[in-house]
């Protein structure tokens, strides 16, 4: 009975460790990650489009937003939510820019297209 139970032991806890291993810490054992990609270049060209529809006159006052959202595996954003905002203006404002989002070209690895969580961040200074 015991060496059953310690056998059980020794096969589970491996499973259950590599079952933690994913999400936004997630450790990369094997094969290289390529990042996503938007409109054909890196975050620059995200920050080209966020910049270009974002309506300033909804921030009403300087402060940091944070938002994070999903590049899924086809290139969607997807899982929009901000982690830190400065009022409901300025979030409802994000979120709308978000959604007009087009896919990106999925991150991946060995490969196959993966999905990746984003934090973005933008900083409104009084001018």
């Amino acid at each position: 009975m015991i060496k059953s139970f310690y056998l059980l032991f020794i096969v589970l806890i491996p499973m259950i460790s590599s079952a933690q291993i994913q999400g936004e810490n997630e450790v990369y054992l094997k094969g290289d990650r390529i990042e996503a990609k938007f409109n054909g270049g890196g975050i620059e060209k995200f920050q080209e489009f966020v910049k270009g529809n974002f309506n300033y006159s909804k921030v009403k006052k300087p402060g940091k937003m944070v938002a994070a959202f999903t590049i899924d595996v086809d290139g969607s954003v997807k899982k929009i939510k901000l982690v830190e905002y400065i009022d409901a203006g300025s979030a409802a404002e994000m979120i709308r820019v978000l959604n007009l989002c087009p896919k990106w070209e999925p991150a991946k690895r060995n490969g196959k297209a993966i999905s990746i969580e984003i934090k973005y961040p933008m900083v409104f200074k009084r001018t």
